[in-house]
């Protein structure tokens, strides 16, 4: 059997009969490339909408956040590497579907849910769940966000964009040979926040890993970008802390990351310090 290419990131992975691409949930079965992981969650909370974080969409309010599994980057420092790095078989997961995520979310709609968040591994690679289930839930009058890396391609993107409401989307590094490091790109990652910016509300993180990405040159070539975006896009400038294969560096200095935040305000309206 001929083997199928995924074009939902930039990775454009070519599959053959039985085989999944690199993100480990988007596989090749019987000539079409699906999501394997359809309608299986490995969480669901209700969480503050500013753990997203987002801190200026709707402020104190709440959002049904969900999860599934993988993930199509490698970042060493992943925060929740638990789940995004994980097959379906290592972890318990909850099988599903877009109705009853719905109806869940709106249930708790007493309990202040505004909507849902796709969120905790990277909503990209569950791409066909979270289209159908987005859809459903904007019928249904709810809010729809979506925490991602930004590494999408700029088709499957356009889809997404109606049926979204805001985005928060990780800025990791600010050159290309950083992204390289785990599978990624900038230039792909720079159009998705320019283009979600155009149609819906955006936030940007950086979670600052030392060594890495906490340069106060690279951090400032970050924030003038954004700012020639739009200098109203909030950015989160974040601890980071030892994790999975990142157990040798050290926290993130706290001042340090102050500093980092003082030379972004140069540049933006809005600056935030997060995970002190």
């Amino acid at each position: 059997m001929s083997k199928v290419r995924c074009g939902i990131c930039p990775w454009n992975c070519e599959l053959e009969e039985g085989k999944r691409g690199f993100c480990g949930v988007r596989g090749n079965v019987g000539g079409e490339v699906v999501n394997v992981n359809y309608g299986w969650l490995s969480a669901a909370h209700l969480d503050p909408i500013e753990k997203k974080p987002l801190y200026r969409f709707m402020p104190r309010t709440m959002i049904l956040s969900i999860g599934a599994n993988g993930c199509n980057f490698r970042c060493p420092w992943c925060q929740n590497y638990n789940i995004a790095m994980a097959s379906q078989e290592e972890i318990e997961m909850m099988d599903t579907d877009p109705q009853e995520v719905v109806e869940t979310a709106l249930s708790l709609k007493e309990s202040g849910n505004i909507g849902l968040a796709f969120t905790y591994n990277e909503p990209v690679t569950m791409y066909d769940f979270m289209l159908d289930t987005a859809k459903l839930s904007k019928e249904k009058g709810l809010v729809n966000v979506m925490v991602t890396n930004g590494y999408i391609n700029p088709e499957p993107l356009e889809r997404l964009l109606p049926y979204f409401d805001a985005m928060n989307i990780d800025l990791k590094y600010f050159n290309e040979e950083g992204y390289k490091k785990i599978g990624g790109g900038l230039e792909t990652v720079k159009n998705t926040i320019r283009r979600a910016s155009e149609v819906l509300h955006v936030e940007v993180c950086w979670l600052t890993v030392p060594g890495e990405n906490d340069s106060e040159e690279e951090l400032e070539a970050a924030a003038k970008w954004l700012a020639t975006v739009d200098p109203e896009i909030p950015l989160h400038i974040n601890r980071f802390f030892p994790t999975f294969k990142a157990l040798d560096k050290r926290p993130t200095n706290v001042q340090h990351l102050y500093k980092l935040a003082e030379i972004a305000e140069k540049h933006l309206k809005y600056v935030y310090v997060g995970n002190v």
